[in-house]
């Protein structure tokens, strides 16, 4: 099966994984039983890790300095975890795995910076992008759903909404942002092609493209604050500490499944 496909059959059932649970927000807990648990999909082929271009003038600079990081599994201090460091990633890199993945070019490069930024604060964690790519896949289509379009500048435009967290059929979960990213100041909604619940973005949010903002609408910022999220369940460089931080993202065993499949696809598909 191809990774167009599986992602097809994946975005079918996006709008129920996005109703079902959202980041750090429990809508519904589905749990299998113990000899179900045994045929879970493990993720067994890890990512060739994105490459920083060749020149010296513009390979990253060392990352942050030492007190810019944050310690492991915990958000950045300061302007909502700003990303002080500097990372880029090879064009060739980006022209290459975007053709053998069909992932955009612009969502992989956020996909992959995150994953660099990562690499530099949290060494241990073992994130690779194509766990980042596959997640903002199954969420968004990359910031394509509902006719998104993601700009040149990785802002998402219309903003992506999930849909409203009022107990309806969901979870209740009562305003925590003022209205601020979701334009709602009754319920929350989860928000951004990485879809965050507000409340999760207050803490865990991060301005990887230093303009001042930290903003969950924008995937260079929503994409290295799912990595700092997913790293904070531990390393994921094993398929027990992968399964763990990916559930804590969202509580479905399927949706760990449908995330596994797709990132190994990714990885697959560049080897």
């Amino acid at each position: 099966m191809t990774v167009r496909r599986i992602l097809d059959l994946v975005l079918g059932a996006a709008g129920v994984l996005i109703v079902l649970v959202t980041a750090a927000g429990v809508l519904h807990l589905s749990r299998l039983d113990p000899a179900a648990e045994r045929d879970r999909t493990p993720v067994t082929a890890y990512a060739l890790r994105a490459e920083a271009p060749a020149s010296a003038d513009t390979a990253p600079a060392g990352g942050a300095s030492p007190e810019d990081v944050p310690p492991s599994g915990t958000p950045a201090a300061g302007a909502h975890g700003v990303w002080r460091g500097s990372v880029d990633v090879s064009s060739d890199w980006l022209a290459r795995v975007s053709a053998a993945t069909d992932i955009p070019v612009r969502a992989l490069a956020a996909y992959a910076r995150a994953d660099l930024a990562i690499d530099v604060e949290q060494p241990a964690c073992g994130l690779d992008w194509n766990t980042l790519a596959a997640i903002g896949a199954i969420e968004s289509g990359h910031g394509s759903h509902g006719g998104a379009v993601l700009g040149p500048d990785g802002r998402v435009e219309p903003e992506i909404l999930g849909p409203v967290l009022d107990g309806n059929g969901v979870a209740a979960i009562r305003d925590t942002d003022d209205g601020a990213w979701d334009g709602d100041r009754t319920w929350d909604r989860a928000v951004g092609p990485m879809q965050f619940i507000p409340e999760t973005w207050n803490r865990w949010g991060a301005d990887a493209n230093g303009d001042g903002i930290a903003d969950p609408h924008q995937l260079d910022d929503a994409a290295l604050a799912a990595a700092r999220y997913l790293c904070a369940s531990g390393p994921v460089d094993h398929p027990e500490g992968w399964r763990r931080a990916v559930f804590s993202y969202n509580h479905l065993d399927s949706y760990v499944d449908a995330v596994a499949e797709l990132a190994n696809r990714y990885a697959a598909a560049v080897r």
